[in-house]
């Protein structure tokens, strides 16, 4: 599978171990920032994630900052994108296999490197159900989506 990443100043080193985790796993990354602790606004780089999953060079994205709220937050207001804040295993495979996620946002001043190893381990093995009720219920966020 192909991935993009990206965090704020708050989450660039925690970014960094997930990195090297996805690639063990045997993925492609795709890194659109940032590159230090330096302040940066974490909507910037929400919309680069956003971009490359919708325009289909990436598969799904992963967005790190200090909490995954505001994360979560910016890339929800891109058309096409479903994210959520995920902080146990539960919610990481879960949110995929119900909801159709499609960037998973992680708080670096939440969890840690053993913890985010294992979210995105379950994250990237999730698909999405076949069942009818969570297609329909996507279908209707994607309905919602176009209307704005």
């Amino acid at each position: 599978m192909r991935l993009v990443i990206g965090s704020d100043h708050a989450g660039w080193m925690l970014k960094g171990a997930v990195i090297d985790h996805i690639r063990s796993l045997g993925h492609e990354v795709i890194d659109v920032g940032s590159y230090d602790d330096k302040p940066v606004d974490f909507p910037d780089i929400a919309r680069q994630v956003a971009a490359k999953v919708t325009s289909g060079e990436a598969e799904r994205g992963i967005m790190v900052c200090g909490t995954g709220v505001g994360a979560s937050i910016a890339a929800n207001k891109m058309k096409g994108i479903r994210a959520a804040v995920c902080h146990d295993i539960y919610s990481a495979h879960q949110s995929v296999e119900h909801d159709d996620v499609n960037v998973m946002c992680i708080g670096a001043q939440i969890i840690g490197p053993w913890l985010a190893q294992d979210l995105v381990t379950s994250y990237l093995a999730a698909e999405f159900s076949t069942d009818e009720d969570f297609r329909r219920r996507v279908e209707k966020l994607q309905q919602m989506d176009a209307e704005g």
